[in-house]
């Protein structure tokens, strides 16, 4: 698979979460539905093992920074969770749209990736429509 039509799996994916998140909490308290999404991760995960032959990859930085990732993600889902439950979704998800930016930011001053004065007004672009879709 190609990573254009794996972006567009995710994308779809995540603005499947971002909806089915509203739907959780109109029916039970944030702090669950944060348990049950993460059953479902578990289960994504139990079945992507499955495909590895059980034999995910051992690189310790690597363990450490997939950690990271998924206490980054928990925290992230916690609080999502707690904005859907008291916000209108279409703003939340708006809102929280703008997580490339932490993303982009980090890549630039830690990985020391260039960004073109193209995408820094595609960043601008992405700010003002976030902006108009948030008020």
């Amino acid at each position: 698979m190609n990573w254009l039509t794996a972006a567009f799996i995710a994308l779809f994916s995540f603005g499947i979460w971002g909806f089915f998140t509203k739907m959780a909490v109109l029916h039970i308290d944030s702090k669950s539905a944060l348990i049950y999404q993460t059953a479902g991760v578990m289960l994504v995960g139990v079945i992507t093992l499955g495909f590895m032959n059980f034999k995910p990859a051992t690189d310790i930085r690597g363990i450490s920074y997939a950690t990271i990732t998924g206490i980054a993600y928990g925290v992230g889902c916690l609080f999502y969770f707690v904005a859907a439950s008291k916000g209108k979704i279409i703003t939340v998800v708006t809102l929280t749209a703008l997580y490339p930016l932490i993303a982009i930011l980090l890549a630039y001053w830690l990985l020391n990736e260039i960004v073109s004065i193209k995408q820094c007004a595609g960043i601008a672009l992405a700010l003002i429509a976030i902006l108009l879709m948030s008020t």
